[in-house]
Parts: structure tokens; C-alpha cells; sequence
């Protein structure tokens, strides 16, 4: 997946108590805490006459202070990057069986319990497949150029998941046509690319990395369960995964870098979109 600033409050009320005028007359050395009184040599100090007097310290005063000027908001995740906004609100929508930091409670059947078929995963690979082709397809064509720095960064899929479906046909297996979970997706990835870009980068993040962490684990247990093991490529990666996922960090950064509050804030928004096309994608698996 941080902190946020609470703003301190200008109109803090001091309290307040009638003293003798000769009191009054005379500046406060080392006034008590509990009058709200500055320390000595921190406001000037005015005599203040009259019966029945009140001494008290204006909040104007007090909003004056450098020291009472209203922190920048703080968004969880930001101190660490862009990408550690974008985890933070993603470890939200997690759940406890999918991560150990998830927060939303499951309604659906624990992973670990699920009875997958070959025929419904190779659904999944194949919609899969149109998904990645779509995001390889645009970071390619860079409408906008800073796509380009998403080339070639060893996260890609899809040649790894052609690989695995050749492998099915060769055991026999009839590899299926794209259906409505992936082709939607992809629709929806080309147009976000064209017209949203910071949507997209939401989904172009969720996609890979989710697929690098979670979706290593279900690939594990789906293989336990029908494959007798056997690990696919598509959970295989050309060099170190963690290394390969921190150059991609730091690209993702850099281009949040030049992104208003108000656009950032955009991206974060689409979250649960990726999550929701992504987890339809997913239960392909039990078809």
C-alpha cells in the first residue's frame, strides 16, 4: 500500500478571566499556558486598563503565525511516489484471501477451494491474451509519446501466452475464440488510451502487476489443480521480476510527475474499473 495532515484549526478559542487593573497594567513575564497566552517575546504586550478588564490573545493573532499556516494535504502513498498511490488504493479493493493487506471482505469462494476446468482456463488465457495484445499494441503506437516509455519492459505477456496456448494445442486441447470479458476490456483499454490517458496508466499498472503478484499465486494453484504443476510461461519472466518491476515504478513515477492534483486524483479513480474488468477475466476460470 501513509498519513494524512489534519489542518489546524484558526479559531481555536482561549480562555478568558477578569483580573485586577494592576495586574492588567503590567506585562505577563511568563504567562501560564492555560491562559492561551503566547510565550514571553512571542506577540507584543499591551497594557490593558479599565475595570473589570479581559485579557485576551486575538486567534487573528494566532493565524498570523508561521507556524499556524495550514499544511499541504497528504495523499496515502504519495511521499513514496505516484505508484504507491495507486497500490494503496488498490490494497483497498483487495481481498484478505487475495493479499495480505486487502480490506474488502470476499463474496465469493476462497481461491484455495476453487475446482477449475482446462476448458475454463484456457478461456481465461485466451481473453487474457487480447487484453495484453491491446496494451503491447498501444504503448507501440504511443498516441501519446510518453506511452513509448512502456516499451520493452519485460513485463510483457503476450508472446509468453502465445507460447502457452500453442503448448494446450499441442496436448489435444481446442483453443477457443475471445469472448465478451476480453474483447470488452480491450475495447475499453483503446479508447481510455486515446481519450484518458491517465485512466489508462491506471489499467496499464493494475494489469501487470496485479498479473506479478496475485495472479503468480492463482496461476500456482491452478496448475496444482489440473496441470499437474506445470508452470506456464505466461508466470515466467526474462530476468529479475522485482528489478523489472521497479524500472516500471520509476517510469510510472516520472510521468505522474507532470500530472495536476486533479488528474492524479483521476487515475486513483478508475481503479475499481481495471478491478471489475480484470476479475471478470479471471472467472473465466470456473466456466
Amino acid at each position: 500500500m501513509a498519513s494524512s495532515s489534519i489542518p489546524i484549526s484558526q479559531s481555536q478559542a482561549f480562555p478568558t478571566k477578569t483580573y485586577p487593573k494592576a495586574f492588567l497594567s503590567t506585562p505577563l513575564k511568563n504567562p501560564s499556558p492555560q491562559f492561551g497566552v503566547f510565550p514571553s517575546g512571542s506577540l507584543p504586550m499591551t497594557s490593558v486598563r479599565g475595570k473589570g478588564a479581559v485579557l485576551v490573545v486575538a486567534a487573528a493573532a494566532a493565524a498570523s503565525s508561521p507556524a499556524a499556516e495550514i499544511p499541504k494535504k497528504r495523499y496515502p502513498g504519495e511521499a513514496k511516489g505516484f505508484v504507491e498511490e495507486m497500490r494503496f488504493v488498490a490494497m483497498k479493493l483487495h481481498t484478505r484471501d487475495q493479499a495480505k493487506e486487502g480490506e474488502k471482505e470476499s463474496d465469493a469462494q476462497p481461491i484455495g477451494k476453487w475446482e477449475p476446468s482446462v476448458e475454463g482456463y484456457l478461456r481465461f488465457l485466451v481473453d487474457s491474451k487480447v487484453v495484453y495484445d491491446t496494451l503491447e499494441s498501444i504503448v507501440e503506437k504511443a498516441v501519446y509519446p510518453w506511452y513509448a516509455e512502456f516499451r520493452n519492459t519485460g513485463l510483457e505477456r503476450s508472446e509468453k501466452l502465445a507460447k502457452d496456448l500453442e503448448w494446450f494445442k499441442e496436448q489435444g486441447y481446442d483453443i477457443p475464440e475471445p469472448s465478451a470479458p476480453g474483447t470488452t476490456y480491450a475495447r475499453l483499454l483503446e479508447e481510455l488510451a486515446e481519450n484518458d490517458p491517465q485512466a489508462f496508466i491506471c489499467h496499464f499498472y493494475n494489469v501487470y502487476f496485479a498479473h506479478s503478484a496475485g495472479g503468480r499465486m492463482i496461476g500456482k494453484k491452478v496448475a496444482e489443480k489440473i496441470l499437474d504443476n506445470k508452470e506456464l510461461e505466461f508466470y515466467k519472466w526474462d530476468g529479475e521480476l522485482s528489478q523489472l518491476l521497479q524500472n516500471v515504478r520509476e517510469k510510472l513515477n516520472r510521468v505522474a510527475e507532470g500530472w495536476s492534483r486533479e488528474e492524479k486524483n483521476h487515475c486513483l479513480d478508475e481503479t475499481e474499473k481495471s478491478f471489475k474488468h480484470s476479475g471478470e477475466i479471471l472467472r473465466l476460470i470456473l466456466s
